[in-house]
């Protein structure tokens, strides 16, 4: 499934925006941004535009780790739907490390694990590297 080409600039802009905000401590700009992001990925769900992109990049910039975790799992359901391995790679990638920060090493392991399986064939050989790197650091650590 691609991304209508519309609505990915419209993320790409929102995220920038949401990113130069938050380098520049601006945070009514951050909240605004943010607030248009979520718009965005509502006003497409469960449309033919709903895409996982939209919806991880609402996570990667989501401060409250429960609720990212939880946005990053429906990222994931609709990666798996279109068969996305690049998306289903980045985002277990994602979801383990902020089930890090909550110090669930299990449940970060077992995205690692189910990330590991699907960057098998990507072509970002770094994301690769970094999801392997991280799975093996978490279980030499157990």
């Amino acid at each position: 499934m691609v991304m209508n080409t519309k609505i990915y600039k419209q993320v790409h802009t929102l995220a920038k925006d949401i990113l130069r905000a938050s380098e520049y401590e601006d945070q009514a700009s951050f909240d605004k941004g943010y607030t248009q992001l979520k718009q965005v990925c509502e006003a497409h769900e469960g449309t033919p535009k709903d895409h996982p992109v939209q919806w991880e990049t609402l996570a990667d910039f989501t401060e409250d780790y429960e609720l990212a975790i939880s946005i990053y799992e429906k990222a994931l359901v609709k990666a798996e739907a279109i068969s996305s391995i690049d998306f289903c790679s980045s985002i277990g990638y994602s979801l383990a490390t902020m089930k890090l920060e909550l110090n669930d090493k299990e449940g970060a392991i077992a995205s690692l694990e189910k990330a590991k399986i699907t960057s098998g064939d990507i072509e970002d050989k770094n994301l690769k590297a970094e999801i392997h790197d991280l799975l093996t650091k978490l279980k030499s650590a157990s």
